[in-house]
């Protein structure tokens, strides 16, 4: 018996000896092979100079944008989201507990921070109040009250896995928000959970388009028919890339995409920067008053600003002809927003920053008289309650955050989002990766990380003195200016002599 286990273990020796052997040889004639590759090769500098070691250049390059996120960068350091910002929303959605100890970690001293103004006499909770539902499109067939004054931005079907369109749903319909489709078209997994819709014709119009391109009224009409989609919103633009239509990867467009779009499997759905028939702001308010008889729907616009000439026109047009054929309401989304893929040049230097678009936008209505019949929208990296109550201080109506709401989802800025490899399962359509979301689990989170948020912009609202967040205006806010000094928002952006009770 000893005899037979020695020679099992001699022999598990030899087989061991003989699988490194194997391993070695393998690693050593590979390297030769990125030897002579390498070597011969005229694309990079560094390998040919450096074969095989130089290959480690691009191997760390790729790590490090991950070990920085965990490892180096300090808690208020990263872009487009910081770890302080991450963590709030992550600890909102897991409805745990989010109060903090020692102090913030915020600076308060750079140029262009905001804080808000607290009261001497803060509002009592007895004394508070919900917000009031407000009504959009009082001209339309079926105008639309809505109460939350924060919902879900812009994600379609295709940008986002199905398990995440599923889960944002169902979340939304939890916490009382609505959840806009994004330009992809109407998706069975919208009506799954059973909250409003708000649903999005993009430039190429997916989901309501003739076969060259054109809107197909039967089409918008069958949309429409369902009662969960309440307002429909005409996309003109989008923050990231102001100037240039959707684009969602080859990749990305399965068959069942490619079905609900109308567009075929596996090409890149590439949505043209503007819709053809809207060339002025005439154009505009046709198509908007044609959307709103053909589905008897509340239609407003969404855009980014480079500037507010065009929204004064639109407001001069809206006065000749009436005040019913105004848009609904405008959806402004800032140049900081996110999307799913862009090309850099559009995403860091074009278009204005919601902290500029929205008070020129909210002003421009004002002076026009329009502010109570056009509703304000907003959107581009709201995902804190401060940073929504600067909104709604500001004059928006509504928030819409897409990126908060994907954090909720369990989103780890990997930064994937155009390449199929979402590790998270959120904006990618390979099912190995689908299977890490679990619908009810996130549904959960999406609900409560909404409720949390608008409950703690009650509480900066209360901190103010006023009963409820709409309440809320730019003279409970300052902004630190250049010499290290804050002034009040309303000095810095007054509203016009002509406001009134708008203010």
């Amino acid at each position: 018996m000893q005899a037979g286990l020695s020679g099992w273990v001699l022999g598990t020796i030899e087989l061991m000896s003989a699988l490194f052997l194997l391993v070695v040889g393998t690693v050593v004639l590979a390297t030769l092979v990125f030897f002579v590759v390498d070597r011969n090769q005229t694309r990079s500098a560094v390998l040919r100079n450096y074969p095989v070691i130089g290959r480690f250049r691009y191997w760390f390059e790729h790590l490090g944008e991950f070990f920085r996120q965990y490892f180096f960068a300090m808690d208020r350091e990263e872009l487009p989201f910081n770890r302080a910002q991450r963590q709030w929303v992550y600890r909102a959605a897991k409805d745990v507990d989010n109060t903090r100890a020692f102090g913030s970690t915020r600076d308060l001293k750079p140029e262009g921070t905001v804080f808000f103004i607290n009261t001497a006499f803060p509002t009592l909770d007895e004394d508070a109040v919900e917000p009031e539902p407000l009504v959009i499109g009082p001209y339309a067939r079926e105008p639309y009250r809505h109460a939350a004054f924060f919902n879900v931005s812009a994600m379609s079907f295709g940008a986002i896995s199905a398990p995440a369109v599923r889960a944002l749903t169902r979340g939304a319909k939890m916490a009382g928000v609505w959840v806009d489709t994004g330009e992809g078209g109407l998706a069975p997994y919208h009506l799954e959970g059973g909250c409003d819709i708000v649903f999005e014709i993009g430039t190429a119009k997916y989901g309501v388009r003739t076969d060259d391109g054109r809107l197909d009224d039967a089409r918008l009409r069958a949309v429409a028919a369902h009662p969960q989609v309440k307002m429909i919103n005409v996309k003109l633009g989008q923050g990231a890339k102001p100037g240039k239509g959707g684009v969602l990867p080859g990749a990305k467009v399965t068959p069942e995409i490619a079905a609900i779009r109308g567009i075929p499997v596996g090409a890149d759905s590439i949505s043209p920067n503007r819709h053809p028939e809207i060339a002025n702001v005439g154009e505009l308010l046709d198509m908007i008053a044609h959307i709103r008889d053909v589905t008897g729907k509340p239609t407003g616009f969404k855009a980014p600003l480079g500037d507010v000439d065009w929204i004064a026109q639109l407001c001069d047009e809206v006065h000749k002809r009436g005040i019913e054929s105004a848009p609904d309401f405008i959806v402004v989304d800032g140049s900081e927003g996110g999307t799913g893929a862009a090309p850099q040049s559009l995403m860091d230097g074009v278009g204005l920053p919601l902290r500029e678009a929205l008070p020129l936008l909210v002003d421009t209505l004002i002076r026009a008289n329009l502010r109570e019949r056009i509703r304000v929208v907003c959107s581009g990296k709201c995902i804190t309650p401060y940073e929504v109550a600067w909104a709604l201080a500001m004059g928006a109506d509504f928030v819409n955050s897409a990126r908060g709401f994907m954090f909720a989802l369990g989103c780890i800025q990997a930064l994937q989002c155009n390449r199929n490899t979402c590790p998270t399962g959120i904006t990618t359509h390979d099912p190995r990766l689908q299977r890490g979301l679990v619908v009810t689990d996130k549904a959960e989170r999406v609900g409560h990380y909404a409720a949390n948020l608008m409950r703690e912009v009650g509480i900066i609202a209360h901190a103010c003195g006023v009963r409820e967040p709409r309440q809320l205006r730019r003279w409970h806010a300052r902004v630190v200016g250049d010499d290290g000094l804050s002034r009040r928002l309303d000095e810095l952006y007054p509203y016009p002599p002509s406001a009134g009770a708008s203010q």
